[in-house]
């Protein structure tokens, strides 16, 4: 493992860490202009590292993407007024 794969996945925890709050909120609105390329960048940052051999920054990348699609689906204003029904029955089923 070489030293900078450590320090790309301490950035991946920390967005981890400061993004969960996020998704546990249901009060919280992020736009998917925000989040949706956030995603992608996680996603396109995995694979890049995953093909340079740095599994731990790779891994942290795609977690820190599926956390940001995560928090598209839940909580973007623009989804939220398309589907309110279901948004509604996913967010009391959690409580």
């Amino acid at each position: 493992m070489i030293w900078q794969d450590v320090v790309f996945l301490v950035g991946s925890v920390f967005s981890i860490v400061f993004l969960a709050p996020t998704l546990k909120d249901q009060t919280a609105r992020v736009p998917l202009g925000t989040s949706l390329p956030s995603a992608g960048l996680g996603f396109v940052y995995g694979a890049s590292f995953y093909t340079m051999g740095m599994t731990f920054s790779a891994t942290g990348s795609v977690v820190t993407g599926a956390l940001w699609a995560a928090i598209a689906a839940l909580r973007s204003p623009e989804l939220a007024a398309l589907l309110p029904d279901f948004r509604h029955r996913s967010e009391t089923a959690s409580d």
